[in-house]
């Protein structure tokens, strides 16, 4: 009996040994070689395997500021955020981004990367949009519906708002000026809008007319007889 126990204890020591790779007791002492001295401790390989970084989670945007049933956050969703329906009332929430172009400067663009204009026969102090009808459906008004949510990436969130229109619809705002899209715009990006009439300018994001585009200026390929 008192063999099977050695036995057994002795297989119950392979068993932790291969299962942890090397003994940790306190009480653990290096086992003697044949020549009388003590075998060198191994030392465990550094692991190739790569390090992982932990990363802190981007902070959900906050409500900045609440016009009405309208709430403006701090900063772009941190999630999907598809509109509602637009029934002729604007979708009920709208994205504003900051972009870049070489032409123009900062200037801000739609959730669809389509460039929005401000016109000059509007007001800002206090915020009134004139551009109706005709003018409407060549330069389309930003609606937001309510109750409605408003993210701007690039745009202070304390300059955006929304203007009652005429029609009872209401229109965004950027630093009090009501901002539009121009229908000759058909893909991200383009700026066709720039300087129409000498009244239409792609928006800033602080609402202040961006950079008119440079004269192209012709040059006579022959001399003039």
């Amino acid at each position: 009996m008192v063999q099977r126990a050695r036995i057994a204890i002795v297989a119950i020591g392979l068993v932790a040994l291969t299962a942890c790779g090397e003994a940790t007791g306190a009480g653990d002492t290096a086992t003697p070689t044949q020549g009388g001295s003590a075998a060198s401790p191994v030392t465990a390989s550094a692991d190739p395997s790569p390090q992982v970084i932990e990363v802190s989670p981007v902070s959900p945007p906050t409500v900045a500021k609440t016009q009405r049933r309208v709430q403006i956050f701090s900063g772009p969703s941190d999630v999907p955020v598809p509109g509602g329906p637009d029934r002729g009332q604007g979708s009920n929430v709208v994205q504003l981004r900051a972009m870049q172009q070489a032409d123009i400067g900062t200037y801000v663009a739609d959730g669809q990367g389509r460039t929005l204009y401000r016109f000059d026969k509007d007001s800002a102090k206090p915020p009134k949009a004139t551009c109706a009808g005709d003018c409407a459906k060549t330069w389309p008004p930003l609606l937001i519906s309510s109750p409605g949510r408003i993210y701007p990436e690039g745009v202070d969130p304390q300059l955006v708002g929304y203007v009652e229109r005429a029609d009872g619809t209401c229109q965004v705002t950027i630093g009090g000026w009501p901002v539009y899209l121009f229908a000759k715009d058909t893909t991200p990006g383009e700026i066709r809008g720039q300087g129409v009439g000498g009244t239409w300018f792609a928006v800033a994001p602080t609402g202040a007319k961006t950079t008119p585009l440079p004269e192209v200026v012709a040059v006579p390929t022959a001399t003039a007889r």
